[in-house]
This record gives C-alpha cells, sequence and structure tokens, in this order.
C-alpha cells in the first residue's frame, strides 16, 4: 500500500488524468480501480482492493493537513505525506460526499427516463452504471424497501452509503437516484429521508379501501353516504357519468364506479397530500415522490387511475410518478404472464391518462425480467417511465456462484428449499418447486442452467433474506468479492437487455 501511495505523492500536482496514467496501480496483495482515482487539492482519493476487501485510500502532501471528516489507518510518507487506509464505513463516505457532491445521491423529477436497480447487496452497483451510462437513462442506484432492509440486516444509510462508494469508484458524474421503496408510513420515510434518500415511493395499501372494490352497489352507496357531503357533491358533479377524453382514449365513468373511487382512494390520498407536505418541509422541491397503488389483488382500472390522478392534482400534490396494478401477472423473477394484446390495449390507455394529467412518469413495479412487456411499455410512454427492478441483481448473483462456486451454490439452493414456505407468506409466487431437480443429482456443469428454469428462479428469489442471514453470509460475500468482475460483467449484460428492449436510446 505504502507504494502506491508514494506514487501517488509524486505526481499530486498533475490531475487526475495524469495521476492516473503514471501512478502505481497495483503493488503486493492491492489493486487500485483506476477510474476512483480523483484528486481535490493537495490531496488523492480511491479505492483499492486486495483479496479481502476494498478500502478508501487518502494521500496527502503534508501529515497535518488531511482532509476533515476522514479516519483510517495512517501511513507515513516521504517528505512529511501521510496516507489513510479507511473503512468503507458511513463516515467516510459523508466525507467523501461533502468534498465531491456527484458521488450523492439527487432528485431525478425532471429525467425523462428513470430505472430503479434495486442492489440488494451493495455490490451490483459497478454493473449497473456500466449497463447504464450506454443510454439517455438516469439509475436509481440505491433503491429499498422496508421489507429488504429486514431480509438483509440493511440500513437505509448503509444502501446509500454503498452506491456513493462505487459511484465515486466508477467515477460516474451523470447523477443517480435513491429510493425509499415502498413506504406507508411517516416515521419510515423520515428514516430514508435522513439517509439522504431523495425519492420516496409511497405505498398507499394500507390506506385505500382495496376491498370495496369487490362490494355490491349496496354496500358501495352505504360507504358513499357516510363520506362528507363536500366530497360526494363533488364526485356527483365532477365524476358520476361523465367522460373523459385522454388520447386517443374515452374514459368513460358511472356514477357507481365514481363512487367505488371516492370509497376506495379518498383516505388515502389525502394522505398522500399529508405525506407530500412533509416532504416539501423537509426538502423544498428536490425530492421524487412515486404514488404506488400496485399492492392489490385486481388491477387498477382505467377509470380508476384516471380519479386517482385528476384527484391527485386537485389537492395540488406534485407527484414524479405512479405505479398501477397492470392486467395480468408480473410475479418475481420470470416474464410476464397473462394476454399480451390484453396487456397492450389496456397500457396504452394508462399511458394516455399519464400524459394527459400532467406527464408524470408511468412506473412499472416488480418489472425485472418482463422482456415480453417491455417494448409496449417504452413505445407507449415514449420513454417517460420509471422501471423499478430489484431481485434481479440478486440472482445475476446467485448465478454467478452457481458456476464459480457450485457447493456454496448448492447448500444456498438447500437453505432455500428449507425456508421456501414461510417466505410463500411474503411473497406472491405461483412456481411449482418440484419441478426443480434434486440438487446433488446434478453435475456443477448443470447449476447454471438452474437459473433460467422459471420455478428455481423464483424459488431462489424469495428466499434472499433466510440465506443472507444465515451461516451461508460470509461465504457468500467472500465469493462475490472474489469474482466481482464475472459479476460486473453479468450484471451489465442482463440491464443492457432491459434497457434496449425499452428502446431507451444511447447516448
Amino acid at each position: 500500500m505504502k507504494t502506491i501511495a508514494e506514487s501517488v505523492l509524486c505526481r499530486l500536482d498533475r490531475g487526475d488524468k495524469n495521476l492516473r496514467a503514471n501512478m502505481v496501480m497495483s503493488s503486493g496483495d492491492y489493486t487500485v480501480y483506476p477510474d476512483s482515482v480523483h484528486v481535490s487539492g493537495n490531496n488523492a482519493f480511491m479505492i483499492v482492493r486486495n483479496s479481502e476487501k476494498r478500502n478508501l485510500l487518502v494521500v496527502a502532501s503534508n501529515a497535518a493537513k488531511v482532509p476533515a471528516g476522514f479516519s483510517g489507518e495512517k501511513i507515513e510518507l516521504f517528505n512529511g505525506g501521510a496516507a489513510l487506509v479507511c473503512e468503507l464505513d458511513a463516515a467516510n463516505a459523508k466525507a467523501l460526499r461533502a468534498l465531491f457532491p456527484w458521488c450523492a445521491p439527487k432528485s431525478l423529477r425532471l429525467e425523462r427516463t428513470t430505472m430503479g436497480c434495486g442492489d440488494r447487496l451493495g455490490l451490483a452497483t459497478r454493473g449497473h452504471i456500466q449497463a447504464c451510462k450506454k443510454y439517455a437513462l438516469s439509475p436509481v442506484l440505491a433503491q429499498q424497501s422496508m421489507r429488504e432492509l429486514t431480509m438483509t440486516g440493511r440500513t437505509f444509510r448503509g444502501v446509500v452509503d454503498d452506491a456513493t462508494y462505487m459511484v465515486f469508484e466508477c467515477d460516474f458524474r451523470d447523477g443517480y437516484g435513491a429510493d425509499g421503496d415502498h413506504l406507508k408510513k411517516i416515521c419510515d420515510i423520515d428514516v430514508a429521508l435522513a439517509a439522504g434518500m431523495p425519492m420516496i415511493t409511497l405505498d398507499l395499501s394500507e390506506v385505500m379501501n382495496a376491498a370495496a372494490g369487490d362490494w355490491n352497489s349496496d354496500e358501495i352507496n352505504s360507504a358513499f353516504s357516510a363520506l362528507p357531503e363536500k366530497n360526494r357533491a363533488h364526485v356527483k358533479a365532477d365524476y358520476a357519468g361523465k367522460s373523459f377524453v385522454v388520447g386517443n382514449h374515452t374514459v368513460d365513468v358511472d356514477e357507481l364506479t365514481a363512487k367505488r373511487c371516492a370509497v376506495m382512494y379518498d383516505a388515502a390520498l389525502d394522505f398522500a397530500l399529508e405525506v407530500y407536505k412533509h416532504l416539501q418541509s423537509k426538502r423544498g422541491n428536490e425530492f421524487d415522490l412515486e404514488i404506488s397503488i400496485d399492492e392489490t389483488t385486481s388491477p387498477t382500472l382505467p377509470s380508476h387511475h384516471l380519479y386517482i390522478a385528476r384527484e391527485l392534482r386537485l389537492r395540488g400534490i406534485e407527484f414524479s410518478s405512479l405505479a398501477p396494478r397492470f392486467v395480468g401477472e408480473f410475479q418475481k423473477a420470470i416474464d410476464y404472464i397473462g394476454d399480451l394484446a390484453e396487456f397492450d390495449r389496456q397500457f396504452a390507455c394508462h399511458a394516455d391518462i399519464a400524459k394527459s394529467y400532467g406527464n408524470y412518469k408511468i412506473s412499472v413495479h416488480s418489472g425485472s425480467d418482463k422482456f415480453a412487456v417491455y417494448p409496449t411499455v417504452g413505445r407507449e410512454t415514449a420513454g417517460f417511465l420509471h422501471l423499478k427492478t430489484a431481485g434481479t441483481s440478486w440472482l445475476v448473483a446467485v448465478e454467478v456462484i452457481s458456476r464459480c462456486e457450485p457447493e456454496l451454490y448448492r447448500d444456498m439452493h438447500k437453505c432455500a428449499l428449507e425456508n421456501f414456505n414461510d417466505m410463500l407468506k411474503l411473497y406472491h409466487i405461483t412456481a411449482d418447486i418440484n419441478k426443480i431437480p434434486a440438487v446433488d443429482s446434478l453435475s456443477d456443469a448443470e447449476l447454471p442452467a438452474l437459473m433460467e428454469m422459471p420455478e428455481a428462479r423464483q424459488l431462489l428469489h424469495i428466499t434472499y433474506g433466510p440465506i443472507l442471514t444465515s451461516g451461508l453470509r460470509e461465504r457468500f460475500f467472500k465469493a462475490m468479492h472474489k469474482f466481482e468482475k464475472e459479476y460486473d460483467e453479468a450484471i451489465r449484460r442482463h440491464f443492457d437487455k432491459h434497457i434496449s428492449l425499452l428502446g431507451v436510446p444511447e447516448k
């Protein structure tokens, strides 16, 4: 490490590019990530790795003038210089963002096409960047839900910090987002905001009356009569029996549908206003609010989508994106299940509603690996969209393990089987895992093919929590560190397929 640091010290005054071209990049067990080399004043910063982990290396020309906020093991250098070998922890990440502001997430509300990358491991950002930087697309590199944090033992702060280090490592200056995903309570939103997450996905599933979607007319009329008179008059005057022209579509709202929408959504929309005002008080206008109504058992009808969009606007809520529940099934880890022609027909109407009421982005949740619908999604939105992925980056890691560490994969597979039934309480999938061959009956060379089998993909997808919190955790992360280049390339290829099928233009 000292050899690397002293080679930096000799060239501190020559700028990033010259330093990268002429410094020692490898010494002993340590290697520098070339794109991570940055000069600020009389100091240089870079990410290094050895066979066990990654560190931040800070090199200062004067030992007394090491930048504030950084801490680590100190190495004395010639001519009074010094180096710090820093852990990739929260304090050093905060100091790095202060010195290099482009390492911090920002609001993407004005960006046309955005993509939630869903890195559950804190390891996929390098591959995500390699894929995304090729396209006219802004990535949300840090994205986690409360459920994912619980399953992985991470925190919102840790998720942002992991992205910070890799953004710095890749010299990615195009800007990226961070999303507190599927949050339902203001107290949880505050934790995400405190961690520097400018995007909040507000999940309205617990404050909307989804059951009313199946109520008969008497039940709807009874519940509607309990609403405030002002609400009832507004719904009758502005929706009941009305037709709304949106793009190439006409959305009819009969009286019962209007009442049903009020019963189902009014309380949730009032809560959305409360959250919106709270976000304004915390971040001014520098936030992205996504409204999520996709966590329901039945598809969002166009008439319901229109009601929600209009009522959000009438309440003065500025939102960046909205996630309906689309027709068909968006199950985890596999392609779209359903009638593609019907999906195309309904999605076109949803896209026209979005264009007609503020031109917000349609957000596609559980969007990983839904290759069959991507051309429609990209075409009908004209690229004004947000695609949310999550577990697919985890499954790419599993596939890499199956190729590179087959014995570890076998143990992960067995752990998944042991915990499958418990995870079904949290995730809706229809995989028949009895179709998966016994893992011990397969040769090492046959294991990677399991990640092309829908049933095995879904098995491993929903059991990431038990695997990552079991005794396999240390072995897993050691293997991922060892095979990071294989993982980066696999992620790049996988996300390139997602983005290209959406029709996102290259830069």
